[in-house]
């Protein structure tokens, strides 16, 4: 009776996480009249392939997704290299204010992503990055998470590798080059997967610093679309179906990675 109970609250769980989604494909194989129809179905009578074709020819689709795959992979390079350059001497090394550190990025969790807007788009707006790509990446070219995930990760790693390391004479930051970060591939990875997943999908900054439509984002293309067609929700659900296969692609081909980086991860503090 209890494994009964565990199977259909798990399959309701499905069905209400995976339901938009589906819903949300459905709509994008649609026709217009279908859309409308009551009762609703699910699987469209005459699926209109055309309507994927359609969203390009009505937006410059293409440089949109450009422009998210180099925003994209650049907050990936940053993220993961600053984070793992920031968390090795708070993870492997004792100093004056370490303590201080942790404690403001720990602080710094708190603080939600919307309070930092304004003073972030007088910062862009001062270096001159306003409607640029840079202007996009800078402002969140690394935080907090990244920063203190990186640093649970080398805490798993044993201490008797440093001991080691300085007995043949290794740099700390050889040592970390060579040795720590080829150890840390997972975490790296994981944390790579994370943040394509959040640029890729992020909306509210880009809409904020870019107005010309050869540096707008896919998802701040998209808005256009639904405006621009607010009653064709077929060509607006097609745009989103497209837009989730990269993210999709991305988490399918780490997920070996994310998996693993964020169960080690959590095994020492």
């Amino acid at each position: 009776m209890r494994r009964a109970i565990r199977w259909a609250f798990m399959a309701s769980l499905i069905v209400v996480l995976t339901g938009p989604f589906v819903w949300m494909v459905s709509t994008s194989l649609k026709g217009t009249e279908e859309i409308f129809a009551v009762p609703p179905t699910l699987i469209p009578a005459d699926p209109q392939w055309t309507n994927f074709s359609e969203v390009w020819r009505q937006i410059p689709f293409g440089t949109y997704a450009l422009n998210s795959l180099i925003v994209a992979c650049a907050a990936v390079a940053l993220m993961v290299g600053l984070s793992a350059a920031a968390a090795f001497p708070l993870a492997r090394m004792q100093f004056r204010g370490r303590s201080i550190i942790m404690g403001a990025l720990l602080a710094s969790l708190l603080i939600p992503e919307q309070v930092l807007l304004v003073p972030l788009y007088g910062l862009v707006m001062q270096l001159g990055l306003l409607n640029t790509l840079p202007g996009i990446v800078l402002p969140f070219a690394v935080n907090a998470f990244g920063i203190l995930y990186l640093r649970q990760y080398y805490m798993t790693i044993p201490r008797e590798l440093d001991d080691a390391a300085a007995i043949d004479g290794c740099s700390p930051w050889r040592y970390w080059w060579t040795i720590l970060l080829p150890l840390s591939k997972p975490a790296l990875g994981s944390l790579a997967v994370l943040t394509f997943v959040s640029s890729w999908n992020s909306l509210l900054w880009p809409l904020i610093v870019v107005r010309d439509a050869s540096v707008t984002t896919l998802p701040v293309g998209l808005t256009g679309l639904s405006t621009a067609f607010s009653a064709n929700f077929r060509l607006v659900a097609a745009g989103a179906v497209l837009s989730l296969l990269p993210a999709i692609l991305v988490y399918v081909v780490g997920q070996k990675a994310l998996i693993e980086g964020l169960t080690r991860g959590g095994v020492k503090g």
